[in-house]
């Protein structure tokens, strides 16, 4: 196949979404695919050359939905591409920080009204999707660092018995993340623990000031660390040696860091809202939380800490879901079939026949 991929900005970034993104690159061209990388940037939406870049000989054009607002009054226009499928890691419209939600909404449903599939990153982003447009999909999710456990479960097991309990906290350092959250639940703790903040601060500064100056105010700083982005071996020195991983973000449409904190035995403490709960399970294997609930995270991290076997109990079971967990080669297995599938049969023909959600 000779595929387009559509990314917004670079491809290097750090965030989850763009991981996905090269692997795919990747994965199809270990496979045989030609891949030709389209990057965009905000001016890109006011660019007359853009649609040029686009409209050329793909079998498969894959735009990242990220770029929706550039690419919505192009699509329609597009000649030369066999077909064109969106990549919807998690839809804007879905987060509740972002201004004006109807009108992100209203865009993302006349963009994904103009591709012919999307790969989807959970079950709950598809449900998002095909609630927008009726078209259809396959889910695909993220695998995480690692093929398999990072560690032995006694290294768990040995971990869970030392003091005082660490937690960590790993994603940028935005409103959706929910770290001013965390430091309100932990300040309400009268007990030791140790927080590490693993995450950019230039992606929204002044919430990165806010969220040090909330710490301040708490009277919490001797015990919190910020230490802004880290190089890939620092990320996974603390999963390896945090107990807790807790990012009670108010909307993720998988949550991949939960994952890689999971082939660590790192017990995550997930969003309820978005794609966790398709791996975490609530008590056996980590907890899901209501956004914006410092109360019950400062109960969870209490209960752990008094019952250093359940959160060893916790930690095995939370290495085996790892475990058990599609891998990466197996996601591009998916994405790469469900494409060749719509090439060969026809998305117009899938759309008939499921009504926009593959089976």
């Amino acid at each position: 196949m000779h595929v387009g991929l559509v990314v917004d900005g670079p491809l290097d970034r750090t965030s989850g979404g763009y991981r996905y993104d090269r692997y795919l690159v990747s994965a199809f061209e270990e496979r045989g695919d030609d891949v030709d990388v389209i990057s965009l940037s905000a001016a890109s939406q006011f660019d007359e050359s853009i649609r040029s870049r686009l409209d050329r000989p793909f079998d498969v054009l894959l735009q990242d939905e990220l770029c929706h607002a550039t690419l919505v009054e192009h699509n329609r226009q597009l000649e030369q591409p066999a077909t064109v499928v969106a990549i919807v890691h998690n839809l804007r419209s879905d987060d509740p920080t972002v201004p004006d939600r109807s009108r992100v909404r209203t865009a993302e449903r006349r963009y994904l009204e103009s591709v012919d599939a999307a790969v989807c990153t959970s079950e709950d982003t598809r449900d998002r999707t095909t609630a927008l447009a009726t078209i259809p999909t396959t889910v695909a999710p993220p695998a995480g660092r690692h093929e398999g456990p990072a560690v032995a479960p006694s290294t768990v097991e040995e971990r869970a018995l030392d003091d005082p309990l660490r937690i960590a906290f790993v994603g940028s350092l935005v409103p959706r993340k929910g770290v001013c959250t965390l430091l309100e639940g932990l300040a309400q703790l009268d007990r030791a623990w140790q927080l590490t903040v693993v995450g950019s601060h230039e992606v929204d500064p002044a919430y990165a000031i806010r969220a040090r100056d909330r710490a301040e105010a708490l009277e919490i700083t001797d015990r919190v660390e910020f230490t802004g982005r880290v190089p890939d071996d620092a990320l996974e020195t603390v999963y390896e040696r945090s107990h807790v991983l807790a990012v009670p973000s108010r909307q993720e449409g998988f949550g991949m860091v939960y994952l890689e904190g999971m082939e660590y035995g790192t017990v995550p403490i997930a969003s309820r809202v978005g794609g966790a709960s398709e791996f975490v399970a609530d008590g056996e294997n980590g907890f899901l939380v209501e956004p914006e609930d410092p109360a019950r995270l400062a109960d969870l991290v209490a209960e752990v800490d008094d019952d250093r076997e359940r959160l060893a109990t916790l930690g095995a079971t939370a290495l085996e879901t790892a475990a058990a967990h599609p891998s990466w080669d197996e996601t591009m297995t998916t994405v790469r079939s469900f494409l060749r599938d719509g090439l060969e049969r026809g998305f117009e023909t899938q759309r008939a026949e499921d009504g926009g959600a593959e089976t």
